[in-house]
């Protein structure tokens, strides 16, 4: 098969969609639409930058069909993470009418500190990621609990959501399970267990920083910090039946996620235990919620499927669980299904017309020496991520680019290896129309934009690799090959 070729465009052509891009996000973000840009507004904002790119594309000869083709490619690609969300979607309606999130909710508040919540936040999102090898699933079972506990104790969503984040990618960057952790060793081609004990010089600095902010930011917290959560823990159990029993159901789907079960089965078997449990544990609160003279079964199922597929909510007396008690289902995910799409076109016209490639052998001719290798890949990484929208193109393509720039330059192919997970891996969570960032959002209620800062591991990721690479801290040879 003949090698694909791009167009030789200029280099302030390439970067011509992407600046009409920022611009009309910025003002669709920060002048217009505030919060509810990612609700449409920023979708279309994608698909015009997209159009742009296609008439530059046109200049040079790149005909339709073949910027459509890598626009189907692209979505293809993503018709898994897709299809999570809607499941993901799913669980949250299930787990809150199961009484599963209030139970994980109200045993939180009864354990966690407030002065220690968000370090043990990070604690635990990353123990969870490191043996699920997962992100995804960790913000999406526990992550829920503790967003909603911190929401309880006074804290800011961003600043909790920031710390489950730092903890869920720490541990999804190191884990072997991890489908990232795989990727970037193979691309690289390194053993493994190797490039895990590499990461661990860049890594361990970073998620230690890390934690010292959120040790420091749940110190001297002053929001409103609730005092009396008794009369909380009071109203969550005359909701909810409350038991240690219902624990059970995430602790299964995390053992199903451990023994590397597909994610969609073991959301799909959550989603049906939750309305399992829902059925026989929550009986006063779906007769509570079901038409009257119904059928208790009939109007079961009815309650269960509203749960799975609409927005749904659990009134009580309480203010801050009424807020907290809300789950959009199936349908709250399709304005970041459609964010996501949206981004794949934008990324597939830019890299069929050859703008990506341009901005990137444009970095690399920019930067000199060791230090110029490994601030090209880095940069590059974070391009896809907000250009492909995607993580792993993130680590794909800038993998495949440098491979043997590290190699002539006699670098261990576990430095690229690294620097893929530092750049690549890490920082598709702070690309708002990134898959990454559109589902992280969604899913813990808190817009890309306001947990980016305190987001701490995943942004000081890559200005830790650089400064590693600076410095020549641990930056190892290659072995030279055996005289035959």
């Amino acid at each position: 098969m003949p090698q694909k070729s791009f167009p030789e465009i200029r280099f302030y052509e390439a970067l011509i969609p992407i600046i009409f891009l920022v611009i009309l996000l910025s003002f669709n973000v920060l002048k217009i639409f505030g919060d509810e840009a990612t609700s449409g507004p920023n979708q279309f904002a994608l698909l015009l930058a997209g159009a742009v790119a296609a008439v530059i594309g046109f200049k040079y000869g790149v005909d339709y069909e073949t910027m459509l083709a890598r626009v189907s490619k692209n979505i293809e690609s993503t018709s898994g993470a897709i299809l999570i969300l809607l499941f993901v979607g799913a669980l949250t309606g299930t787990w809150l009418l199961s009484g599963v999130i209030p139970t994980m909710v109200y045993y939180g508040l009864k354990l966690l500190n407030p002065s220690i919540f968000l370090a043990s936040t990070l604690i635990i999102t990353a123990i969870v990621s490191l043996i699920i090898g997962s992100s995804w699933s960790t913000t999406a079972t526990v992550g829920i609990a503790l967003i909603g506990i911190g929401k309880a104790l006074g804290f800011p969503t961003e600043m909790v959501a920031g710390a489950v984040i730092s903890g869920a990618y720490f541990g999804d960057k190191m884990s072997p399970l991890s489908d990232t952790t795989n990727l970037a060793s193979a691309i690289a081609g390194v053993d493994l267990y190797r490039h895990v004990r590499y990461m661990m010089y860049t890594t361990i600095p970073t998620i230690s920083i890390a934690l010292l902010i959120f040790i420091i930011l749940g110190f001297f917290h002053t929001g409103n910090q609730i005092q009396d959560t008794t009369a909380l823990l009071a109203d969550i159990k005359k909701s909810f039946f409350i038991h240690p029993a219902l624990l059970l159901v995430p602790a299964f789907v995390i053992f199903l996620i451990v023994k590397k079960t597909p994610p969609l089965v073991a959301l799909l078997a959550g989603v049906l235990l939750g309305g399992l449990t829902a059925l026989f544990f929550q009986k006063d609160l779906l007769l509570q919620i079901m038409s009257k003279n119904t059928n208790y079964y009939i109007g079961a199922y009815k309650s269960i499927m509203k749960a799975i597929v609409w927005d749904f909510n659990i009134h009580t007396d309480n203010p801050i669980l009424n807020e907290l008690f809300y789950s959009g289902g199936m349908k709250g995910m399709l304005s970041t299904i459609w964010l996501i799409i949206s981004a794949m076109f934008f990324g597939g016209i830019m890299e069929s017309i050859g703008a990506l490639k341009k901005i990137s052998e444009t970095l690399l001719k920019g930067f000199k020496g060791i230090f110029g290798l490994f601030a090209s890949t880095d940069l590059t990484c974070i391009l896809f991520n907000a250009t492909a929208s995607d993580q792993y193109l993130a680590i794909v393509v800038p993998g495949k680019m440098y491979k043997q720039a590290f190699d002539d330059a006699g670098l261990a192919p576990e430095n690229l290896s690294r620097t893929l997970e530092d750049s690549g891996t890490v920082t598709s969570v702070l690309v708002p129309w990134n898959t990454g960032g559109a589902y992280n959002a969604k899913v813990l209620g808190v817009p890309t934009e306001s947990y980016f800062v305190y987001a701490v591991f995943n942004w000081l990721s890559p200005i830790m690799t650089l400064i590693f690479a600076y410095f020549r801290i641990k930056i190892k040879k290659a072995k030279p090959a055996p005289q035959s």
